[in-house]
């Protein structure tokens, strides 16, 4: 099985007025942990999109126009991620994608590939999130201990990396190091690759 490991950068939290400033993902094969292709690109943004920024979101990844400027046309990176995956056979039943937050990429994502596109080309609609697995590991060990279900908790991925003494994510937040920031927590949480 596939993972495509996936991290956006954004103008805004709102993929209906906001846009898609960076794109990053990793096409990992999780029964060995190899990762078989990579990909990266900042999306070219007209001046009145990014006019529409949320500074608070442009505060965290840290773009500016200047880097937009050199960036590719959507339509490019758009055929070049279609390319890649079909290089790749990523097909529904083959391959998940897994994020840190699914509701905010996925609906970003389609900006760039449309959803009649995704199906068309038979890709997953399966988008897991590593919170809901680290969620998933907590009930279960406290189920197996005995113990009681935490009445509060961070689900953050910094806050999940600290908890098993990973360094946090680098500031500003860049999507490649998103994504093998996830890798990180994801291989060292749930496991990837042959047990030893």
């Amino acid at each position: 099985m596939l993972a495509i490991f996936l991290d956006l950068e954004t103008t805004g939290l709102d993929f209906r007025k906001h846009s898609v400033v960076e794109l990053a993902c990793k096409i990992v094969d999780i029964s060995t942990g190899n990762t078989l292709a990579a990909y990266q690109s900042i999306v070219k943004q007209p001046f009145d999109k990014w006019e529409n920024r949320d500074l608070a979101s442009i505060a965290v990844n840290g773009f500016t126009w200047e880097m937009l400027a050199d960036g590719k046309e959507e339509a490019l990176i758009s055929s070049e991620i279609i390319q890649l995956f079909t290089d790749l056979d990523i097909q529904r039943g083959k391959a998940v994608f897994i994020c840190q937050n699914p509701a905010f990429d996925k609906g970003f994502f389609t900006q760039l590939v449309n959803v009649y596109t995704q199906e068309q080309l038979n890709w997953p609609y399966h988008w897991l999130d590593f919170a809901s697995m680290y969620w998933a590991l907590l009930t279960q060990q406290a189920r197996k201990l005995g113990e009681p279900f935490p009445s509060q908790l961070n689900l953050s991925k910094n806050e999940i990396a600290k908890r098993y003494q990973l360094p946090p994510e680098q500031h500003p937040h860049r999507a490649m190091n998103g994504v093998d920031h996830l890798i990180l927590c994801y291989s060292t949480v749930v496991g990837m690759g042959e047990e030893e």
